[in-house]
């Protein structure tokens, strides 16, 4: 019994199973420190998610125990499968692989709550050019210590417990030259390669295909429980295979055209005059980081940690339901300047990110105007620097033309928000009007911190991200003192939104539709009378709903609709959570999977989208748009028609 016990392929199947057991304690454990990610999980539903994310934790062990799988298992003499150092290397070959994917997947417990999806490939281009990660990474080491600890652990126990294959021949009468050996030894390996390769693929069979991210929605309830469901060493790997773009071909061609174009025409056509005939009307955008709606006190009945912007957005163009296009940073700066939502994956780390792309700064620039990006963090973070330059605007102001970047470095990632908005007005009080600037903020961010200077100044809240919105909120406030004081204030069309949402708390804004609401908002009392409109606008209406208010009278390419000038004639707003596309209309929120529809919701009466309508009441040209939307995107990033000029 103790040769069996010690046999390799029953040695390998205990480490399979013990890798196996830490990924269910893990999901376990990431289950019960984050209850608000996860609200109403009932006690069988947790049992199929956690039976569920076993076949993502099968294929995610089998790929990373490859090497260790095919040295264990291969029939090869005796000596030389009891050799130490082929057994040494096998060990490593096991231990090494699989102690980085429970890293990663502890890391990950933290790094989702500001992403809202499991890691990505996609995550080592987005920061490819970040300096400092490292101290990123030791902060939050420190801050979410009893992740840090309950990794330790778990890594500790796998080495502990990990079992090492004997072979001797002096306690069995097979030799290594006996023709038993051979067989039985290979036809344990032929068996093993069958389950193993049907592990990794997630079952065999004519309609079975390979497992993937989306196959998560199985054992789910709403998109948002995937991130329970898979781990990240197979997220990783799975974003790495094959092309993500596909033409779906839902419509003919010219079929599609008609349904939804971003070829946009003039907006000053079919006697749709501008807001203003002023020959040199500025715009300035602000992309806050991480204001969400549930932080502003305006959208919340005086509920929030924001009272400069309270009174700012009641002096402004605003809608009652307003969204982000994506959950990431980098996938504002598209949205925002290009209307180009995120779908699928960030645009800016697609292959197809050196396309040609159209923006504001890029159709203004066409008409004298001065275009300039800020952003307080060292020059190429996040890839920001690249996307203005791609997307046409003259200058970049960052961290290295910032004055004293020494003095008001908070430590961590940036300029401070205060000190950095004062330099981006008093730049542009130095440029040649009229201008269209953009300001990204960076302040409100982990690992939340204010200036020493104002500690205990603003509410603390119940999220750590509370003071520093009301600190970021306090920092707009200085902008904007300055900026009354000078000449171009008085004709500049004032742009406000925030990049995504972050730490959230109440059961309305952590669900599927809340975790994408954020400001919209435009400001410029003489152009724009005060009004909270009706209806739905989305991140991707920004661009066309800018050169519809300053009177650009030329074709101009975008995903999202004039909402400011000439209302939209499709009252939608679209993201991607992943791993569904949504489409918000003024009351309904439909999920598509890129097949079918997979839910549906009236979040007026539901707000907490716990009522899931019938999909046969889906609107079949909600669904349509949806479609064509998707196709669109798809279509024009493969062939690379993102301007009117291809």
């Amino acid at each position: 019994m103790k040769r069996f016990w010690q046999h390799p392929w029953v040695c390998a199947a205990w480490n399979m199973l013990l890798v196996m057991a830490i990924y269910t304690l893990s999901r376990l454990f990431f289950y019960f420190v984050s209850p608000d990610l996860f609200p109403d999980v009932t006690c069988s539903h947790l049992r199929e998610m956690l039976l569920g994310g076993m076949r993502f934790d099968l294929t995610a062990v089998l790929y990373l125990s490859s090497a260790y799988l095919l040295l264990t298992l291969l029939p090869l003499p005796v000596k030389w499968r009891q050799n130490a150092v082929y057994q040494r290397v096998a060990n490593y070959l096991f231990l090494i692989p699989n102690l980085l994917g429970i890293a990663v997947n502890c890391i990950d417990m933290v790094y989702v709550r500001f992403t809202d999806r499991r890691t990505t490939i996609t995550f080592f281009s987005e920061f490819e050019h970040d300096s400092n990660l490292l101290s990123i990474f030791l902060q939050g080491v420190t801050q979410y210590w009893y992740v840090t600890v309950f990794a330790l652990l778990v890594m500790a126990a796998l080495v502990l417990l990990y079992r090492r294959p004997k072979i001797t021949n002096n306690q069995s009468p097979i030799t290594n030259n006996h023709w038993f050996y051979y067989t039985r030894e290979t036809v344990i390996f032929v068996l093993s390669v069958f389950f193993i390769v049907m592990g990794m693929r997630g079952g065999f069979g004519r309609y079975t295909r390979p497992i993937t991210l989306s196959n998560a929605l199985q054992y789910t309830n709403r998109p948002q429980e995937t991130l329970l469901v898979l781990n990240t060493p197979f997220s990783l790997m799975r974003s790495t295979e094959g092309s993500i773009y596909t033409d779906p071909h839902y419509f003919p061609q010219d079929e599609l055209e008609a349904v939804m174009s971003p070829i946009h025409q003039s907006p000053t056509t079919n006697d749709q005059p501008p807001i203003t005939n002023h020959p040199s009307f500025n715009v300035v955008v602000f992309i806050l980081e991480s204001f969400a709606t549930e932080h502003i006190g305006f959208y919340n009945e005086g509920r929030g940690y924001t009272p400069f912007l309270d009174s700012l957005l009641a002096q402004s163009v605003t809608w009652q339901y307003s969204f982000a296009s994506g959950r990431k940073s980098i996938d504002a700066m598209p949205s925002v300047l290009s209307s180009i939502p995120m779908l699928i994956d960030p645009y800016v780390v697609t292959p197809y990110s050196t396309n040609a792309v159209s923006s504001i700064a890029e159709c203004l620039g066409r008409e004298g105007y001065t275009t300039a990006f800020f952003h307080g963090a060292p020059n190429g973070s996040m890839g920001f620097q690249a996307y203005a330059r791609s997307a046409g605007f003259d200058r970049y102001y960052g961290m290295d033309e910032y004055p004293n970047p020494q003095r008001d470095f908070d430590g961590t990632w940036a300029i401070w928000d205060e000190e950095f908005l004062q330099f981006y007005a008093r730049t542009m009080t130095t440029m040649p009007e009229p201008f269209m600037t953009a300001v990204f903020t960076t302040s409100s961010h982990h690992p939340f911190n204010v200036p020493e200077r104002y500690e205990g100044m603003f509410a603390e809240g119940t999220q750590p991200l509370h003071p520093c919105i009301g600190y970021s909120d306090y920092a707009l406030r200085q902008f904007f003192a300055y900026a009354r004081t000078q000449p171009w204030f008085e004709h500049t069309l004032f742009v406000i939104t925030a990049d995504h949402t972050n730490q959230l708390s109440r059961p309305e804004y952590t669900n599927a539709l809340g975790l994408y609401r954020v400001p919209v908002a435009f400001y410029c009392p003489a152009m724009l009378a005060a009004e909270e409109r009706t209806g739905i606008v989305s991140q991707t209406d920004i661009m066309p709903s800018v050169l519809g208010a300053v009177g650009y009278d030329k074709p101009y390419f975008a995903f999202g609709e004039d909402a400011l000038t000439t209302g939209k004639q499709h009252n939608y707003a679209v993201c991607y959570n992943h791993p569904v596309f949504q489409i918000m209309s003024d009351s309904l929120l439909l999920q598509f999977d890129g097949k079918e529809v997979t839910a549906l919701y009236n979040y007026l009466s539901d707000p907490l989208l716990q009522q899931p309508m019938d999909q046969a009441q889906a609107p079949e040209e909600m669904i349509r748009y949806l479609k064509a939307y998707i196709q669109q995107y798809i279509h024009r990033m493969i062939t690379n028609k993102l301007t009117t000029d291809n």
